[in-house]
């Protein structure tokens, strides 16, 4: 069995790895920290886990816990995780960060666009982008994990066959995107109240979202060169969910056979669902699982394409492909204790 330990286990991220790790065959959770609910039951803090986790959350000194566990999934705001990071831990223990703490390999990048230093920037070169369908080699071999964004990981997987394939002019990149309020965090925020965004849409981040280096940087190892992109996030009135639609243009000779093609790197990838010609992704088709739905559309009147995905935000876009990178990491199947089926309501 593998002993897991998962720091930050009451927002929302912590609480899906709870959720997913409950049905995994070959994990036993060792123990869940809070600083918030340090010695308050799990199922105190959520109801719905009565009888399924009832132990004590720990608080986070995470030192006195390791040598109960295999794995640490740190489920924190950014920084926390730089702070608590050192080869103590990583002698010890595997490490998955869901933060941004280890994405960015460019240090200044990172302090640029997060607005905070790294604290522990001696392992930023050694963590693997954890996105598991392009980086699952590297991910076998490590021992930290830079978890992706949620944005990203839709938008990277949606734009990802094109890039590599040098299909589409990078310099034209266009990404919209939108997420329900669960992606902003479970902390409270008078901008997230119920009746600040029922009934309305708007933009954020508009040209100064801070997933946007890290897409920019795993587009451009596809891509082989410098990519800068237009990438504008907008908050819908739903619990959780994205849905990302990204415009480019085709590169001179390139036709609609060639993009089908190109997709076709997901043949064989259980979670990157390539939806039938005409089928178009929907929020609702990937709710509460692991799948990210993706569909094109070529507009040969502008010569451009329209590449579109779906995906849940806590699930794929965070607590979902955690766990799918714990399972490559031990040599587990990957789909291990993600087998449940997207939610109908």
């Amino acid at each position: 069995m593998i002993r897991v330990g998962i720091v930050g286990s009451t927002g929302y991220g912590g609480c899906e790895l709870v959720r997913f790790l409950l049905t995994h065959k070959e994990v036993e959770i060792k123990w869940v920290s809070s600083r918030t609910y340090t010695d308050e039951e799990y199922s105190s803090v959520y109801s719905s886990y009565f009888k399924l986790l009832d132990q004590q959350c720990v608080d986070e000194d995470i030192t006195k816990y390791l040598d109960d566990v295999d794995v640490v999934f740190f489920a924190t705001p950014q920084g926390v995780c730089a702070k608590m990071l050192n080869e103590e831990v990583l002698s010890k223990v595997k490490v998955i960060d869901l933060s941004a703490d280890y994405r960015i390999k460019d240090v200044k990048t990172y302090e640029q666009w997060y607005g905070i230093d790294h604290a522990s920037p001696q392992f930023i070169d050694e963590a693997v982008y954890g996105l598991c369908e392009i980086n699952r080699d590297k991910v076998k071999q490590a021992r930290l994990i830079a978890n992706p964004g949620c944005y990203p990981t839709c938008s990277i997987l949606s734009v990802y066959p094109l890039a590599k394939a040098d299909l589409i002019d990078m310099d034209t990149l266009i990404i919209d995107a939108k997420s329900g309020v669960s992606g902003a965090g479970r902390g409270a925020k008078v901008a997230n109240l119920y009746c600040e965004v029922n009934e309305s849409i708007k933009s954020y981040g508009v040209a100064s979202h801070r997933h946007t280096p890290e897409i920019e940087e795993q587009l451009g190892y596809a891509a082989n060169q410098e990519v800068l992109l237009n990438f504008t996030p907008h908050l819908i009135p739903m619990n959780r969910g994205i849905l990302i639609t990204a415009y480019a243009k085709l590169k001179k000779g390139v036709n609609e056979v060639d993009v089908a093609k190109a997709y076709q790197c997901y043949d064989d990838e259980y979670f990157v669902r390539v939806l039938k010609s005409g089928v178009l992704p929907e929020v609702r088709s990937v709710k509460a699982s692991n799948f990210v739905d993706i569909n094109y559309k070529v507009d040969p009147r502008t010569n451009r394409v329209i590449m579109m995905g779906a995906m849940d935000n806590l699930v794929k876009g965070a607590a979902g492909q955690a766990i799918q990178n714990m399972n490559i990491m031990f040599g587990l199947d990957e789909k291990e204790g993600l087998m449940l089926a997207p939610a109908i309501l």
